[in-house]
């Protein structure tokens, strides 16, 4: 598929100068751009490499002067990463997924599929299901007993939703993602090591051998609109209440949910994160890559964790936090550096306390 640079512009509301009738056939980074493509360029460190393609069109920055970098037509977004998203969604030629329903696809006769719902190859839809309007599902995928998928949905390869898991409209899952598991709720039949362990934080006396009785899983999983779960996602459903994502939360690859986990409107959570049961996670809150949240805690609003960060205890709404245990970012950054510092303070400690002990030499 092509777009004249007039078309893609158009399409993002942002200027278009030079030959607007040159056609795009994909894009590409400045250095490997050639005369069809539409190279991505979108502030100076970038553009200085499109010299090294043969590009004769790119994205820039807003007031980039094209002609000197020898284009023959450019787009000038007021936002450039921004115009990213819609530009990307525009050259996106999909999975090829085909539309309609694969003959291998097995549907119980109860399931609601509205209009235009599309069904690969192999995918199993159990009794109760409805699927919304315009939604595609993927080979491979399994949806449990009364689910309910609003419209537009997409789904990649090898998705599980399981029983009586409620999601809203432009919902979409990665491959491998896993909605609707049983929580990870396990107890003993005398008070645990693991519970005097929290109530003593210290020696739990009495260690003999102890067995786990499971507790059962009867909620599920409530997700709002405009939700992305990434690939190898896993959502546990709620042990009474279901676990639930706010509206617009997006979930990166190897994101876990334990049980009973609450999560506002448009959060991110990065990659491997792992929130444990019954924490409660507030709206536009950020945790970085491999975060780890405690159980029975709050994460405020707007909270910002960097990468690697543990969040052991109650966090306050507009907090930035890092490191393990967690702490604020300008107090831990201050910390790591003065932990830098200490084996250079030990070694003139060493040396000024050699000098001191010399003995005085006599008059």
């Amino acid at each position: 598929m092509r777009h004249t640079i007039q078309e893609i512009a158009a399409s993002l509301g942002a200027v278009a100068v030079g030959d607007t009738s040159l056609t795009i056939r994909k894009l590409s980074e400045p250095a490997q751009a050639g005369p069809e493509d539409l190279a991505l360029a979108m502030n100076p460190k970038y553009a200085a490499s499109l010299t090294e393609g043969s590009a004769v069109a790119a994205m820039l920055w807003p007031d980039a002067d094209w002609q000197a970098l020898g284009l023959k037509a450019a787009i000038l977004p007021d936002r450039p990463r921004y115009a990213m998203s819609g530009l990307t969604k525009m050259m996106d030629p999909g999975q090829g997924f085909e539309p309609g329903i694969h003959p291998s696809a097995i549907i119980d006769p109860t399931a609601e599929l509205d209009a235009d719902v599309s069904v690969g190859p192999f995918t199993i839809i159990a009794a109760g299901v409805k699927i919304g309007a315009g939604s595609m599902i993927g080979p491979q995928c399994y949806i449990g007993n009364d689910a309910v998928l609003g419209t537009n949905a997409y789904l990649r390869d090898h998705v599980s939703i399981g029983a009586r898991v409620t999601i809203g409209d432009d919902f979409i899952a990665q491959p491998g993602a896993c909605i609707g598991g049983d929580g990870f709720s396990f107890v003993t039949a005398e008070p645990s090591t693991v519970e005097q362990t929290r109530k003593t934080l210290g020696d739990r006396g009495d260690t003999k051998a102890q067995q786990w009785t499971r507790i059962h899983t009867l909620g599920s999983v409530t997700i709002g609109n405009d939700v992305e779960c990434g690939m190898n996602c896993t959502i546990d459903s709620g042990t009474i209440r279901d676990t639930v994502i706010g509206d617009g939360t997006k979930l990166d690859n190897q994101v876990h949910l334990g049980h009973n986990v609450v999560i506002g409107t448009n959060s991110l959570i990065c990659g491997q994160v792992g929130i444990a049961g019954s924490a409660t996670i507030g709206n536009n809150v950020v945790l970085g890559g491999q975060c780890g949240v405690s159980d029975n805690i709050f994460v405020g609003d707007g909270v910002i964790a960097g990468g690697g960060t543990k969040l052991m205890s109650n966090t306050p709404a507009g907090r930035s936090m890092l490191g393990y245990p967690a702490t604020e970012m300008a107090k831990q950054i201050e910390s790591y550096k003065s932990l830098r510092r200490l084996p250079r303070l030990l070694r003139e400690f060493t040396a000024l306390k050699k000098e001191l002990s010399k003995p005085e030499s006599d008059a």
